[in-house]
Formats: structure tokens, sequence, C-alpha cells
């Protein structure tokens, strides 16, 4: 149930037999099914979600209705609303499930508990939320920069397991498109024309 989490793990730090049962014995598995929230824009996030099977997405809808994709979260990858978890404040974001998925996290309230046991589970947090930001900074300057054929092309380059998964009008939300525009683009990009 928590395999994907711990072979992760160890490929970032090195832990104890013991260190691993006592992280075993804090985490928390949970199922949620396809368009069942994970967070609701208004709530407090209470925990970085490991993404063990399935697909998440984080957005945050405008005033006119229109979805904003911010992040999209596979096997292997953690999902939360980091300022959230980190202030307390209600979160201005939804994360919801794009297919039948199972996370696993390590509630906030028991957060300095383990860290205090296992010291090296702070390490492991603060280098995925570093390799987040820094998808992130990729994201931001292929977005300013790039034509929407470039950006597209990264995109697909970058995440192929996002495009065999995810709708493509998610996708057009996720790159700053409207669903119009990236159908032109791939057909482009498809067609040369």
């Amino acid at each position: 149930m928590s395999a994907l989490f711990f072979k992760k793990l160890r490929e970032k730090i090195s832990l104890t037999t013991q260190e691993e049962e006592i992280i075993r014995r804090y985490i928390i598995s949970k199922k949620i099914r396809k368009k069942q929230y994970l967070l609701q824009a208004g709530d407090v996030c209470k925990a970085l979600a490991f993404v063990e099977q399935g697909a998440l997405r984080a957005y945050s809808v405008d005033d006119k209705g229109q979805e904003h994709i911010i992040r999209f979260a596979m096997e292997g990858w953690t999902i939360s609303d980091l300022d959230s978890f980190m202030t307390s404040e209600p979160s201005i974001y939804n994360i919801d499930a794009l297919e039948d998925t199972e996370i696993i996290f390590i509630p906030k309230s028991a957060w300095e508990e383990v860290k205090k046991v296992v010291p090296q589970y702070e390490l492991f947090i603060r280098l995925e939320l570093m390799a987040a930001y820094s998808d992130m900074q990729k994201r931001i300057t292929a977005l300013i920069s790039l034509t929407p054929e470039e950006t597209y092309t990264y995109f697909v380059s970058v995440y192929p397991c996002i495009v065999q998964r995810v709708p493509q009008h998610m996708i057009a939300s996720y790159l700053g498109l409207t669903p119009e525009t990236l159908s032109r683009v791939r057909k482009r990009l498809f067609t040369g024309k």
C-alpha cells in the first residue's frame, strides 16, 4: 500500500529499518474516487500528499468560473497547497482526482513528532519541495518565453505520462491556452501546417 512511497524515500535519503517502521506508524493511506476532492478552496490544507496510484490536479477558479490548473500529480509525485499547509490559512485551490487515486500522507499534526524521531524525513520533504519548485520555475519560464507550439512540445517531452492520461482541455488550462488554441497548436505540429 505504500511501496512506491518507501521506494522513493529510500532513493532520496538513507533510513534504518527502525526509522522506516516509525514512519509507517504515522502514514495514513486514503483512496479518492475520480472527481472527488482531496482539498476544496476555503478549507485549510492539512497534508502534503504523495500519490501512490492515480492522478490529481490542483486548480483555482476565477470570477468567471474558469478553471486554472497549476499542477498535476501522478504516481510518485507530491501535491498540496503549500501556502495553506504552512500558514493554516484557507486554501484558494481545489485538488481533485482525475481518476481513482490512492494517496499517503503524514498528517500535519504528527509532523513535529516524526521530525524529532526521524530527522531525515524533513530532508526528504525538503528535497520533494525543491523539485516541485524547480518544476514550477521551468513551467513559468516556458510560459513567458516560448511560443504556444514550443510550450506544448516542451510539455509533451517532459510529461508524456500526463499527455496520455489527462484530457486536452485540462492540458490547455495548465499551459495557459484555450482548448481551441491547443487544438490548433496540435494540428500545426502534427500536420506541419
